[in-house]
């Protein structure tokens, strides 16, 4: 009499395993690597930490080199992350799409080289928040002072990495969230007030950046991984603070 019984059970076991298995995580980011200048050699460990980091916060996050950007790909995902990208990766129907999704609330992450790309898109510069203009030769080791609301935190992090100089100070339009100190090394060009990362809402949608990253080993550094989280939670609309 309880074979039946313990049967149907096995079958509902079976049924809530095949179930599980098949549910997607809530949150699908991107990842975007496609260069047509400067390839960095930290693209592969920059796509396994933001996979990593994803994965501990509940992210599927896919990578790709195609620029297969349209909106039936895009809607798919709730942020995009150019990591390292560099000069012209989309064309005028990608971009299109690109801006589409943005402008339906979708989140962009920007590290390093995305800042290197787009020159002749407007609207990316804008989205980014600066473009690149040059940087120092070298890795230079400088201090990151972290900011909340504008004011220095007294947080400050030693780091070695390829230092952007950005044709333009960004603070005006985005909320900057770190800087570097000049002082620390040679090559500077923007002065007293040096931004290196930061966020801000933009044309509906979300964007966040960070300079760093040019360094493979920088991602294994457990400073660059909690930014490099928060610049996913940020963009993929997890968390209000960046």
């Amino acid at each position: 009499m309880r074979r039946p019984a313990l049967t149907a059970v096995i079958v509902l076991l079976a049924l809530c395993l095949q179930a599980c298995a098949s549910v997607q995580p809530r949150t699908r980011v991107l990842v975007f690597t496609k260069t047509a200048g400067w390839r960095h050699d930290s693209i592969p460990a920059a796509v396994a930490a933001l996979q990593r980091l994803g994965a501990q916060e509940g992210m599927q996050v896919d990578h790709t080199e195609a620029a297969t950007f349209d909106p039936g790909l895009l809607k798919r995902y709730q942020a995009i992350v150019f990591a390292n990208t560099t000069l012209d990766v989309l064309d005028e129907s990608q971009q299109a799409a690109m801006e589409g999704f943005i402008r339906a609330g979708g989140g962009f992450m920007g590290i390093h080289a995305a800042a290197d790309t787009e020159y002749d898109w407007p609207w990316y510069g804008q989205l980014v928040g600066a473009w690149f203009k040059s940087h120092p030769p070298g890795l230079q080791t400088t201090r990151v002072v972290f900011e909340h609301d504008g004011v220095a935190t007294g947080i400050a992090w030693t780091v070695t990495d390829e230092i952007y100089n950005y044709r333009s100070n960004p603070r005006a339009n985005v909320a900057v969230t770190a800087t570097v100190r000049e002082a620390d090394y040679t090559g500077g060009a923007m002065g007293e007030d040096h931004p290196v990362a930061w966020c801000h809402g933009f044309d509906g949608g979300r964007a966040w950046y960070t300079g760093l990253g040019h360094a493979a080993a920088l991602y294994a550094d457990p400073r660059f991984e909690m930014q490099l989280r928060r610049g996913l939670r940020y963009a993929a609309g997890l968390s209000a603070e960046c």
